[in-house]
């Protein structure tokens, strides 16, 4: 008794002590962190277990990672728990937490993931560490989560929509789809959810392999609910395009499955969309445009849908596309939608083409967690606008926008546009043809994220036979593959053996290494020195592999991003240098030593990224061959110090 009322008793002190903290919770924690040391907290765990999680709760991220904790002893089962729940952890944290709560339990990471996910979100909603939980799941290996298929089948059946969705995209991952499908046939329900869980499997040939199942699922036979997820699966597929192009563009005509139907025809290339088809969906997609509202012809339904529209009318005869393309124009100006790609600083569209002399608008949709512009110069002018972009610095001059420069260069730009943000630029296209380079002038990104505006004369014949632009940076690199550690298994000791040093060193400044990292006198120390890469790692290829290919699997604490918000709605993002209690010093420029220093007072937000500031695919233009040479470089850099 007397334990119970002195538990209680310190926990009435925690909460009366927290009740007047500025750390209540890690989420509304004060900009006081800064990345000089900090102290590893000091945290009972040996106290009543809400007592536990209480003073856990109040942690920051970086902090609840300093907490003392191993995977032997079950009073550290908390602190592993809390670092799983959290998000803007590093994926490399969240594995080693997972398999300590495994290792505490006597069990495997896909048993105690599965115990996890019904207390992440009570009603289910697929958001937030929510979603972290089930990535995780599934990306344990195939063996345990085979071994695990009676728990997946339970999944599958319970009344939390997280698990039905982990369990679905289990079975399928490991072979069993021919299973998951007849489990879900007996509620349209459990189909559209099981449909739903297709884009979380992390293998691109299984989804691939699903396209006959989806499509069945569009037949007009099913609800609408299992025919809109439907939709959406093959929204992530990537084969047999043509087919799905005939399949898909007829759904375009159906309210209900409008917008996701337009997404997935976006995606398909242009070569796979049959012309007889596409004269069809002109037709519709043009008076659809008419027929809409002024008011509702900025929705993101109907510019996608005119996206649409743009790229089908350059496969028709030329007179109809002339006649189509009149049309549209009387209804609404020429929108190109570009998106940021998440984790990989570059656009999703890499070029476009528009007619010399028309007026135009471009919105840049913002799904990265980085802020991004975009700014369009004149020919050949990419380089010297972006780097007196990052010489001028954050400080708005004239134009009003952060990093557009006051250049002749300089056409047009967007302001710094924050993550989950949009900005729009409307203007006439030049007069005079050419290629007309676009590109994210954040110091740094020059390199990677850019794109062209091809400006024609006459843009319906260049549509019929397209001409893609010259790389406006000079790279002629073409994609060889979006790596994954896993095809390197089993490969990499024998695949470093008789490489080059001076290739592995071409290879380091060509995949632009150089800029951010450095190796004994080579490169910029903007990110962490590599020259000991291989020793801070004990000799562990894989390891130094993982950190090459997935750049935010583990992230070092000096170099975690930061997004400032200031009290005025600037946006400042890079890496904290300096902080105390009256200011904070922050380095947007990766290209100059000087920081951005920030009064503390000014600050309305500020927010940590689990994203590496190095972006990922940075290899995924460098054959198998090239990757080991630039390993064996690091490997040979560390045995020569």
């Amino acid at each position: 008794m007397q334990k119970k009322l002195a538990s209680l008793l310190l926990s009435c002190i925690v909460i009366l002590i927290g009740a007047n903290s500025p750390n209540v919770l890690a989420q509304t924690h004060s900009h006081s962190e800064a990345n000089q040391d900090i102290k590893p907290p000091k945290v009972f765990l040996d106290k009543n277990p809400r007592i536990v999680k209480y003073q856990l709760k109040r942690l920051s991220n970086a902090r609840l990672l300093l907490v003392e904790r191993s995977d032997d002893d079950p009073k550290y089962l908390l602190v592993h728990q809390e670092i799983l729940g959290r998000e803007g952890i590093a994926k490399g944290d969240l594995d080693d937490a997972v398999q300590a709560i495994a290792n505490i339990n006597d069990t495997d990471p896909v048993t105690e993931l599965l115990a996890l996910i019904p207390d992440v979100d009570s009603e289910g909603q697929l958001t937030g560490s929510a979603k972290q939980f089930v990535s995780l799941l599934l990306e344990q290996k195939i063996e345990t989560l085979r071994s695990r298929t009676g728990s997946l089948i339970e999944a599958t059946e319970a009344d939390s929509r997280l698990l039905n969705i982990a369990g679905f995209a289990g079975l399928m991952l490991t072979g069993s789809s021919e299973k998951a499908f007849e489990l879900a046939s007996k509620n349209p329900l459990k189909m559209a959810t099981l449909l739903e869980s297709i884009p979380m499997i992390p293998s691109q040939k299984i989804r691939n392999s699903l396209n006959i199942k989806i499509t069945a699922m569009l037949s007009d036979q099913q609800p609408i609910g299992v025919r809109l997820a439907a939709v959406n699966a093959m929204n992530s597929l990537t084969s047999d395009f043509s087919n799905n192009f005939k399949t898909i563009a007829p759904l375009v005509n159906n309210p209900n499955l409008r917008a996701s139907a337009v997404r997935a025809l976006l995606k398909i290339p242009r070569k796979n969309r049959d012309a007889s088809v596409a004269e069809k969906l002109a037709s519709f997609l043009v008076k659809f445009a008419e027929d809409t509202p002024t008011a509702k012809r900025t929705s993101d339904t109907f510019i996608e849908a005119m996206q649409l529209a743009d790229q089908t009318l350059g496969l028709l005869p030329p007179e109809m596309s002339d006649r189509y393309r009149k049309r549209l124009s009387d209804v609404s100006v020429r929108v190109i939608l570009i998106h940021t790609v998440e984790e990989e600083m570059r656009y999703d569209v890499p070029w476009f083409a528009v007619q010399a002399g028309t007026d135009i608008q471009i919105i840049l949709k913002n799904e990265d967690l980085m802020a991004h512009n975009l700014v369009i110069t004149k020919p050949d002018s990419l380089q010297k606008v972006a780097l007196q972009a990052a010489a001028e610095g954050p400080t708005v001059g004239p134009s009003g926008k952060q990093y557009v420069p006051e250049s002749s260069d300089v056409l047009i730009g967007t302001e710094m546009v924050s993550a989950e943000k949009q900005s729009r630029i409307t203007f006439r296209a030049p007069s005079e043809p050419g290629e007309y380079p676009y590109v994210c002038t954040f110091p740094g990104h020059w390199m990677r994220m850019y794109g062209v505006m091809v400006v024609v004369d006459d843009l319906g014949e260049f549509q019929r036979n397209p001409i893609e632009p010259k790389d406006p940076v000079g790279s002629n690199r073409p994609l060889v593959k979006a790596w994954t550690v896993e095809d390197f298994n089993d490969k990499i000791e024998m695949g470093l053996r008789g490489r080059s040093f001076e290739i592995g060193k071409k290879i380091f400044n060509e995949a632009t290494c150089a800029q951010c990292h450095q190796v004994g006198e080579i490169g910029k120390a903007v990110g962490p020195d590599l020259t000991d890469l291989w020793a801070r790692w004990k000799g562990d290829a894989a390891g130094v592999l993982r950190e090459v290919i997935e750049p935010s699997h583990k992230i070092d604490p000096k170099y975690i991003v930061r997004k400032v918000i200031t009290l005025d709605g600037d946006v400042i993002s890079g890496i904290v240098v300096a902080e105390d209690k009256e200011t904070i010093s922050i380095l947007p420029n990766p290209e100059s030593p000087e920081p951005t220093v920030i009064a503390q007072d000014d600050i309305d937000d500020m927010i940590k990224s689990s994203v590496s500031i190095m972006p990922k695919g940075l290899m995924d233009r460098f054959t198998e061959d090239e990757i080991f040479e630039l390993l064996s470089y690091l490997r040979s850099i560390n045995s020569t110090k």
